[in-house]
């Protein structure tokens, strides 16, 4: 076997490291993306029985958005196993209470169908902020492209931009706005 015959196979066998930024990005279409990853959908050795997934690692996940109103429409459900352990959530109180918890259950609910999910799921590394450990900001290779660009918020823009930016009409000076 030649040596490039040789690499190729081991980068197809290989666990590689993706980072995925989850700001301002709808968690229920990023769980699409982070699930094809996880399981190993995109390489082309993937059987539904073969364990060939990938390690994922999401940060900024305080910062998702979600579509419409669901923040107050939206409910998760949990129980204990023990009677009257019911309890529904709505999705703005579990995010308040945990910001990894949302992204965690959609990827979860993404895998819905895979008899290996739970061993899957030990391979997603969550964080709500973009600090990292060192050991997993070492192994971290790639990075999965969000479905949403970011846009750029008017008070990170410096004054310049904003005074040079083209105006589509010049108000007078004695326009009120009410």
């Amino acid at each position: 076997m030649s040596i490039v015959k040789r690499v190729q196979q081991w980068a197809t066998f290989a666990r590689t490291w993706y980072v995925y930024d989850c700001t301002w990005q709808n968690p229920f279409e990023s769980a699409l993306l982070i699930k094809t990853h996880l399981m190993g959908l995109h390489k082309p050795i993937y059987h539904p029985m073969n364990d060939c997934g990938d390690h994922v690692v999401c940060i900024n996940t305080k910062e998702i958005a979600l579509p419409g109103d669901e923040w107050i429409k939206r409910v998760y459900f949990h129980h204990t196993g023990y009677p009257g352990g019911a309890s529904w959530t709505l999705a703005w109180q579990l995010h308040e209470k945990d910001a990894t918890m949302i992204i965690k259950k959609a990827v979860y609910n993404a895998m819905r169908g895979n008899l290996q999910r739970r061993h899957t799921m030990q391979r997603l590394h969550l964080f709500a902020d973009d600090q990292l450990p060192e050991e997993i900001l070492e192994n971290i290779t790639n990075q999965i492209r969000t479905p949403r660009e970011v846009p750029q918020r008017l008070d990170h823009i410096d004054k310049e931009t904003l005074e040079n930016f083209p105006s589509i009409m010049d108000y007078p000076k004695d326009y009120v706005l009410r």
